[in-house]
């Protein structure tokens, strides 16, 4: 077993001190040692996007980068996304849009749209579109999803 690292991180608004070895990417890290299962493998090589993570405001997905690379860093993952008084409106969204079936995909689009219209809240179908083409989905298509992010931004912009 290779020495253990000591990362210190903000993840979900926490600051949180973690041990991993320098070679275990940040999506074993957040899984296996952290608990927080919300962010799937589904490739574990960068093509699907389940894994997807915000990182210091970018999207990245956490199965092509090290654990130890999250020095400092501020990370936010699916269950960083609701707050105590319920739901994000892209989750909201998602429910009531039906743009989620099996689900190994979806916190991976969810936190892939928040990044987008955190930075572009009138963002339009065809920008939603290309933003979220590092995300694959292989049961709902991909309409139900765009509807989705379509609405929580309205949703957000009026809020």
């Amino acid at each position: 077993m290779a020495k253990r690292v000591q990362v210190n991180a903000n993840i979900n608004g926490e600051d949180t001190d973690f041990l991993c070895e320098p070679r275990q990417s940040l999506l074993e890290t957040l899984r296996d040692v952290l608990g927080l299962t919300g962010t799937k493998e589904g490739c574990n090589d960068g093509n699907c996007g389940a894994c997807t993570v915000l990182l210091d405001e970018r999207i990245v997905d956490s199965c092509c980068m090290l654990a130890v690379e999250a020095e400092g860093k501020n990370i936010i993952t699916i269950e960083g996304i609701a707050s105590p008084d319920g739901l994000h409106p892209l989750q909201q969204a998602f429910l009531e849009e039906a743009a989620l079936q099996c689900g190994i995909c979806t916190p991976g689009f969810i936190v892939a749209a928040k990044g987008l219209l955190d930075r572009e809240p009138d963002a339009d179908e065809a920008r939603i579109r290309h933003w979220l083409a590092g995300n694959l989905c292989r049961c709902t298509g991909y309409d139900k999803i765009v509807r989705a992010v379509l609405k929580a931004g309205e949703t957000m912009r009026k809020s």
